[in-house]
């Protein structure tokens, strides 16, 4: 899985972008059969206390998931936008079960034990 991160208006270190990319990393625990992953960082000069945003986009074979946060800190909106990404990887999974009938995964496989260790 290829991952871009970008980052708007400041110069980001590279901790941050470590910690993005090892969070993006995990979601192939999930699904790995994923594309790519997009993560735009920006900063949101309305507000004065929650002003870091993270995009998040997922690229899956036939569809594309997008996730965005808005945190105090860079790594709190990332975590809470890969977050969405893996609740919508799980509910893609699960409409795809249900439609296909067969109880058949090898198109999409999902983890479900991962999910278990996810909070670590």
């Amino acid at each position: 899985m290829n991952t871009k991160i970008q980052a708007v208006g400041f110069n980001a270190d590279q901790k941050l972008m470590t910690f993005v990319d090892t969070k993006t990393k995990k979601l192939l625990t999930f699904y790995d059969k994923i594309v790519d992953t997009d993560v735009n960082l920006k900063l949101d000069s309305h507000t004065k206390v929650k002003d870091k945003i993270a995009l998040v986009r997922c690229n899956i074979p036939n569809a594309t998931l997008i996730a965005e946060h808005t945190a105090k800190s860079f790594e709190e909106a990332v975590d809470e936008a890969i977050d969405d990404i893996r609740r919508q990887l799980k509910k893609k999974k699960e409409q795809y079960m249900a439609n296909r009938g067969d109880g058949g995964t090898e198109l999409f496989q999902f983890n479900e034990e991962a999910d278990d260790e996810w909070e670590d």
